[in-house]
C-alpha cells in the first residue's frame, strides 16, 4: 500500500476543557498517513493524481480553527472524516499531540486509523 505522509502539521486554535484553555491558543501537532495510490503519478509525473500535501495542510488548518473544540479526540475524528470525505482517502491514521498539556511530559496525543486498506 502507498501512503502520502504528512509530519508535525502545526495548528494553532482553541481546544481544551477548561475555562482558562477556551481564552487562548495552543499548539497541536498533527501527523498523517494516508493511504494514496501513488503509481499514477509516479509514472505520468503529473500532479493532477498526486494527493496534494499543501492542500490538505491548509484545508485541516481551516477545519480546525474554524470554532473552538474540547477534546482531541474531536480533532482526530475530524481531520480522519474530512480526509476520507472530501479527498477520498481509503485509510488514514491521524496523531493529534498537545504539547504542554501535561506540565511533566512533552505532549499528550491520541491516534486513531479510519477506513480500509
Amino acid at each position: 500500500m502507498d501512503r502520502v505522509l504528512i509530519r508535525q502539521l502545526k495548528i494553532e486554535t482553541v481546544i481544551g476543557i477548561y475555562e482558562w484553555e477556551k481564552k487562548i491558543h495552543q499548539n497541536l501537532l498533527i501527523d498523517l498517513d494516508m493511504a494514496w495510490d501513488n503509481k499514477p503519478a509516479a509514472d505520468t509525473d503529473d500532479y493532477q493524481y498526486a494527493l496534494c500535501y499543501e492542500t490538505v495542510s491548509k484545508r485541516l488548518t481551516a477545519l480546525i480553527t474554524e470554532k473552538p473544540i474540547e477534546l482531541i479526540e474531536t480533532v482526530a475524528e475530524m481531520i480522519a472524516t474530512c480526509l476520507m470525505d472530501e479527498f477520498d482517502v481509503p485509510w488514514v491514521k491521524v496523531t493529534v499531540m498537545k504539547p504542554g498539556a501535561v506540565p511533566s511530559v512533552a505532549a499528550v496525543g491520541v491516534e486513531i486509523e479510519r477506513g480500509y486498506c
